[in-house]
């Protein structure tokens, strides 16, 4: 059999867009709240086994804290690559038609997705005791971000789009227990998800064959940085969120287990946000089979001071695949 042509595979990505497509209200929603007697976070994820110290109360407020932030990321980070997929699309508009289809789907689908999360805020900021920030600004990020290079911006929205569906399947999905409307965000979330990074992965190969060894050298130095700048927002989040944590918890906590917390909320980030995608099989296929062994071995010296942040325990079977 034949591989597919490039047009097909765009065709296929629309074809499963149409199949998979969603409303806020009607489907994800559906006028509900979230169970606050439940979890958010899986344990995973929160890593919140790692401070036994905790009641189950605040074991579970724990999780429901990171879970608010882990909302207001994903709607961050996608407010960068709908301005990114815009751009891209462009090199379609006179060529593949096909192609231009389904990357204004995509982006049709992140403007949605960047709404289900203001909603979800908005809900939460109603019914969770106040005080909590949000560190960074998604118009800010998204204007540094967009000043790197196409290559480096996609790959770290290929990571971040693999990572989001690993998440959900080897995590998110598979927990008993948590909030249904939790859940259902990211069953959802994860069902268009899948289908954009099949268009990551398409664009960033069709940018990358334009690059000679000098610029994606170069390409791959900006995308650590991006990493490096992504580490410091989760540094600010993570202290935010552990004061946050502290303060509306049922316990009084010793200096020590404050630094504990603060400790533990930061390798959480670092586990959700950054090594989990780090080590994603099919992003490591993908990235690695487009740049030489210099280049990777740039990329490992980078994030070694990150590596961490893992889960201590079993708790969930790594690396997480999307």
């Amino acid at each position: 059999m034949n591989a597919p042509t490039t047009t097909e595979r765009y065709a296929r990505v629309i074809e499963v867009s149409k199949r998979v497509r969603w409303e806020i209200e009607r489907d994800v929603i559906r006028g509900r709240r979230f169970d606050y007697d439940k979890t958010f976070m899986p344990d995973g994820l929160s890593l919140a086994p790692e401070l036994p110290f905790l009641s189950p109360a605040d074991a579970r407020l724990l999780s429901q804290v990171q879970g608010r932030t882990y909302s207001y990321m994903f709607g961050l980070v996608e407010r960068f690559i709908s301005a990114k997929v815009l751009d891209v699309s462009r090199d379609h508009v006179f060529g593949d038609q096909v192609a231009l289809e389904a990357m204004v789907r995509m982006n049709d689908e992140e403007i949605k997705h960047q709404e289900l999360f203001r909603r979800l805020e908005t809900q939460m900021a109603q019914d969770m005791p106040a005080g909590h920030v949000q560190t960074a600004a998604p118009n800010e990020v998204a204007h540094v971000v967009l000043g790197k290079s196409t290559w480096a911006v996609l790959a770290l929205t290929l990571n971040i789009e693999l990572m989001s569906q690993a998440h959900y399947r080897a995590s998110i999905g598979p927990q008993v227990g948590l909030s249904e409307l939790w859940k259902d965000v990211f069953l959802f979330h994860w069902r268009e998800e899948s289908q954009h990074a099949i268009l990551d992965e398409m664009e960033l190969r069709r940018e990358d064959a334009r690059l000679d060894p000098a610029q994606r050298a170069a390409a791959v130095g900006e995308l650590i940085e991006l990493v490096g700048a992504i580490d410091g927002i989760l540094q600010g989040q993570a202290a935010a969120d552990a004061a946050y944590f502290t303060s509306v918890a049922a316990a009084t906590f010793t200096d020590s287990q404050r630094q504990q917390i603060g400790e533990k909320m930061l390798k959480a980030y670092r586990w959700q946000y950054i090594v989990s995608g780090a080590m994603e099989p099919r992003f490591r296929q993908v990235l690695f089979g487009l740049i030489g062994d210099e280049q990777r071995q740039r990329i490992e010296t980078a994030l070694a001071p990150l590596t961490y942040a893992v889960p201590a325990a079993n708790e969930i079977e790594m690396p997480l695949a999307a």
